[in-house]
């Protein structure tokens, strides 16, 4: 048999509706509220970070580096390209030994011609050691520098050269001093010529196809995306349109 009510029990009061428009609780599970600590987490990962982030710049290319750091890069590279090559040493002795023939027959009486020759090759030679000892053809791209270098040994080469045979065919008795300049500027011509080689070590696995030009950088045009057929120009006003074919 049920219990029956006692005289004192008061009555269970029925649970307020909830008020219009409110959602029903569908989250409350086995009596226990939903945390919003996950949302707020999720929301703080979707947030960009406020701090700026340093582009990590490549070792081998300029990157984004502009003004004074950019100078400093190409500064670096390119002189650690030209005496790792072996370009730097071989320009300073032939230029050494420009020099040290230019004071030796300063107390002679030479040819004109021979120092012309030894003039002309000091100041090449000198130009080009500074060209790469400050990055200037870095910034002078519409030159190819490799092949104007290569074509310079060779021209070089081939004056020295030939101011050695001049110098030996235009005196019959020579003295001590003569004959260490003629051999100093024999020696530079087979440093010149020793750097063609180096230079030609350069251009290995460079070579171009044949029949393919290579377009200027920067004028390349893609196509043209999002242009339709032009639209019909209308008829100028006060002029009747013409007549149909067939039709008078």
């Amino acid at each position: 048999m049920a219990p029956k009510a006692t005289k004192w029990a008061k009555p269970e009061p029925a649970p307020a509706p909830p008020p219009p428009g409110a959602k029903p609780e569908e989250d409350k599970k086995d009596g226990k509220e939903p945390s919003d600590k996950p949302q707020k987490a999720v929301q703080d990962d979707k947030e960009p970070s406020d701090k700026p982030q340093k582009a990590v710049q490549p070792k081998h290319e300029v990157g984004t580096r502009r003004g004074c750091r950019r100078y400093r890069w190409e500064l670096k590279d390119s002189n650690k390209e030209f005496w790792l090559l072996g370009h730097a040493e071989i320009k300073i002795l032939s230029l050494g030994c420009l020099i040290a023939a230019m004071i030796l027959l300063s107390s002679l009486t030479v040819h004109p011609i021979l120092r012309l020759i030894i003039t002309m090759e000091i100041s090449i030679f000198s130009f080009f050691i500074l060209l790469y000892s400050f990055a200037i053809h870095r910034y002078i791209p519409f030159i190819l520098w490799p092949i104007s270098d290569f074509f310079n040994n060779l021209i070089a080469c081939a004056f020295l050269v030939g101011a050695v045979v001049f110098a030996v065919r235009s005196r019959r008795s020579m003295n001590l001093h003569y004959l260490l300049a003629v051999i100093l500027i024999g020696a530079a011509g087979v440093f010149a010529f020793i750097d063609v080689c180096l230079q030609r070590n350069h251009f290995r696995g460079k070579k171009a196809k044949k029949h393919t030009p290579v377009p200027p950088p920067g004028k390349e045009k893609g196509p043209q995306q999002g242009k339709g057929p032009e639209p019909a120009k209308p008829p100028e006003p006060g002029k009747p349109p013409g007549p149909a074919k067939g039709k008078k």
